[in-house]
């Protein structure tokens, strides 16, 4: 581990310099840099602007958006809307099965992958190139091209309106088996030579030393499988056609009439807002491992 830090020491020592010799001969490095700030700040709320919307409607009773959206700009406003969400129980029902179904799909995709990846990065055996390019083709597979073979299979087997059928399909990620790979191949494979010869398992050098190391990508793709699973419609549409099993995804789609635009509109965008909360606070917990992953933050040779 002080090999690990005292590499990381050495790298950032040797791009620091640089970078500030550049500004220091650069003066306009600094207002370029003023500008690419403005640049990401006005694109941001570009990409805000949708959210904020839904947020300011959110908080605009019925009859006022029936006379309009523009309404949203002036008061007043109220929290009715929210207030009603905690009168109905079925939203409750809708968001207890998003967690579990994200949660345990998001948890089974960092185990499987892990080891996956381990596996394809540290280890010989039969075949091992060709069930990699296996495994890599399956993201040129769309849900779509199989949903048919996979509805009679799960039908067969008695898996529609479960937990397990919502959480099955999601556990094959190709995605996080070749992240994983890479970032395991990333790592110097002194530190295996160097914990074998103190006599630890495989599986010990995986789990206390390996694993470790690989924290920002297991929380990258930790994010991204709870954002894909949280925001999935169309499997839990085929699959869960009781009310009861809805995720929040289709229970919110199945309370929307022909009318919601004018009658039910704020209501609606109050919803929006109650369901992504969870994901606001997923990120803001894990936002520092996605720069650290995305940075480079990896170890490597």
């Amino acid at each position: 581990m002080s090999q690990v830090k005292a590499m990381n020491s050495k790298l950032y020592t040797q791009t620091a310099d640089p970078v500030k010799a550049f500004a220091t001969h650069n003066p306009g490095v600094s207002k370029s840099s003023r500008i690419m700030l403005l640049f990401t700040v006005l694109l941001s709320l570009a990409m805000l602007a949708p959210f904020l919307w839904t947020l300011g409607l959110s908080f605009k009773s019925n009859q006022e958006l029936m006379m309009g959206t523009e309404t949203v700009f002036r008061l007043p406003y109220t929290i009715q809307n929210y207030l009603n969400i905690l009168e109905s129980s079925a939203v409750f029902g809708w968001l207890k099965n998003s967690l579990i179904v994200s949660g345990c799909m998001t948890l089974g995709v960092l185990v499987l992958s892990s080891l996956t990846g381990y596996a394809f990065a540290r280890l010989e055996f039969p075949c091992k190139k060709l069930l990699f390019v296996i495994v890599l083709m399956g993201l040129a597979v769309p849900e779509q091209a199989v949903i048919i073979a996979r509805h009679q299979m799960f039908s067969l087997l008695g898996l529609h309106n479960t937990y397990l059928g919502l959480i099955l399909p999601g556990l094959s990620a190709p995605f996080g088996v070749f992240l994983m790979t890479q970032f395991f191949k990333a790592i110097p494979k002194e530190i295996d030579e160097a914990a074998l010869l103190d006599n630890a398992s495989r599986f010990k050098i995986f789990w206390k030393v390996l694993l470790p190391l690989t924290l920002p990508a297991q929380a990258t793709l930790g994010i991204l499988t709870f954002l894909t699973s949280w925001n999935d419609y169309f499997w839990p549409l085929i699959s869960a056609t009781q009310k009861e099993m809805f995720t929040l995804t289709v229970g919110i789609a199945s309370s929307q009439s022909n009318f919601a635009q004018s009658e039910g509109l704020g209501f609606l965008s109050s919803q929006a807002i109650f369901s992504a909360i969870p994901i606001i606070i997923v990120y803001i917990f894990f936002q520092k491992h996605i720069v650290t992953a995305v940075s480079g933050g990896a170890v490597k040779q």
